[in-house]
């Protein structure tokens, strides 16, 4: 393998899975089993993680003489803290899924047969509502990783606005005063 082929084959995967961010669609990661180094870091990169009882996170690289090059660093000091992640990448350590769960790392942790089966499920229901909203409140969400708190309060509220005007936020309002299931249609 010529020298650099490495670099270049893990900076378009890396490219790749940050367009995953790019998703305007809330993605739900499904995880069952060991999410370690890219997996985990791909897990990391969607919206959610709906992880089996028995899932276990790491960032184990360190184990191999190198470090996390997809976003590990970032994201899971983002997710779980300085400490946490400090303690993971460098020594390898794993977190099982309830304990990932308690530091924020994931979304719902579920019986080990129902794992995909509840992440489509939340996929489903997050599916169902106005996709306005919903993509509207993803990238409030994201923007709060990546501003001060002041402009990303002003982002939320351009996006709350942006929101209450659509057609879906007219019906979503009348079906609540008229106890009726909503039908959405993102506009």
């Amino acid at each position: 393998m010529p020298p650099g082929r490495p670099y270049r084959s893990t900076s378009r995967r890396i490219e790749r899975w940050d367009a995953i961010r790019g998703v305007r669609t809330p993605l739900v990661a499904a995880v069952s089993g060991f999410c370690l180094g890219g997996g985990c870091e791909l897990a990391m990169a969607c919206d959610l993680i709906v992880a089996a009882e028995t899932a276990k996170f790491g960032q184990p690289e360190i184990n191999l003489g190198v470090m996390p090059g997809a976003g590990g660093t970032q994201r899971l000091t983002r997710a779980v803290g300085k400490a946490v992640a400090m303690d993971m990448i460098l020594s390898g350590r794993m977190l099982g899924a309830d304990e990932a769960h308690d530091l924020g790392l994931v979304a719902r942790v579920v019986a080990q047969e129902a794992w995909l089966e509840a992440a489509k499920r939340v996929a489903g229901e997050i599916a169902a509502k106005s996709p306005v909203s919903v993509r509207l409140a993803k990238e409030a969400i994201d923007e709060a990783f990546e501003t001060p708190l002041s402009a990303g309060i002003e982002f939320e509220l351009r996006s709350f606005y942006l929101a209450r005007a659509s057609q879906d936020a007219d019906e979503g309002l009348s079906a609540f005063v008229e106890k009726r299931k909503p039908e959405f249609r993102g506009r």
